[in-house]
């Protein structure tokens, strides 16, 4: 068997990022093979993956990430069993590399294609899996969208200070000029941030789904059985009108002006602006 000098597992720890044992163990378990070591550091992190299987993945980061000319975003989540390994150096690196593969990625949704992409040689199950071996926990890409602008717009992102929760909308234009005004661009941001707060259910009622609406009216209905029968439809009415109201987000009311609705300060920036603008769509992250 081959002698394991300290200057030996030093080099495997600087490039595996793992702990002085594990390296150690590692090349004594390849007869000081670096790349066997490697390999063997790897399978570490895919059994433990294989293991804590059906743990639950309730912690982690929400990232985003834009192209250099602001046409195409991005936003994800990884996802890990703790906040305290969600707050570790080797996640939050694993964090920002997500982003950058998001942004490769080919596909607009499906935490799948980011596994599979690859940049430089390398695919991001592999990292995720060097991620795993060091951190110990179950580690997973959550939720993941990307958004690319066929025509004029913009698209603005926002992540709350926590890391946690996470916004991404995609303004559409009349024109470029309307997009690049500063009016509008703050308003977008603006409204990334109330999305994060309000967690509407769509961007206006046709969006949401007809079930949720069936069960809304009939726990409204519940709720006034007791009245008289020839005003029981109106008032279903008038709390599903309410329920639209507080879930649609064209008609929420503005978080930093309350008498104005999403919609109707959307058209004011834009008049600003000198065009028109409307909401394509948006994605709301949340974990923890």
């Amino acid at each position: 068997m081959a002698e394991i000098s300290a200057a030996m597992v030093m080099k495997l720890r600087k490039m595996s990022g793992q702990g002085m044992m594990d390296c150690k163990k590692a090349l004594q378990e390849a007869d000081g093979e670096f790349n066997e070591a490697m390999n063997i550091l790897r399978k570490k992190g895919l059994a433990t993956l294989a293991k804590r299987a059906e743990r639950e993945t309730s912690q982690g980061l929400v990232v985003s990430k834009s192209s250099e000319d602001g046409k195409t975003s991005t936003m994800a989540t990884l996802c890990c069993e703790t906040d305290f390994v969600a707050k570790s150096d080797d996640f939050v690196a694993a964090a920002k590399t997500l982003a950058e593969y998001a942004l490769a990625c080919p596909e607009n949704q499906g935490a799948e294609n980011i596994l599979e992409t690859t940049i430089d040689g390398k695919k991001f199950n592999d990292l995720l899996t060097e991620t795993v071996s060091k951190t110990g926990e179950k580690t997973q890409v959550g939720d993941y969208a990307k958004y690319k602008l066929d025509g004029p717009g913009l698209i603005s992102t926002y992540i709350h200070f926590n890391e946690k929760v996470g916004t991404m909308i995609q303004i559409d234009t009349s024109d470029d000029k309307t997009a690049e005004a500063d009016v509008l661009k703050n308003t977008a941001t603006d409204l990334a941030m109330h999305i994060t707060a309000t967690k509407p259910l769509a961007l206006n009622k046709d969006q949401i789904d007809p079930e949720i609406i069936e069960r809304e009216k009939a726990i409204f209905a519940e709720q006034v059985k007791n009245k008289p029968a020839n005003i029981i439809d109106k008032i279903v009415e008038g709390k599903i009108q309410k329920f639209f109201a507080e879930n649609c987000l064209l008609q929420q009311p503005f978080v930093k002006d309350d008498s104005k609705t999403v919609e109707q300060v959307l058209a004011e920036a834009a008049k600003q602006a000198g065009g028109q603008a409307t909401i394509a769509r948006f994605v709301r992250f949340d974990v923890g």
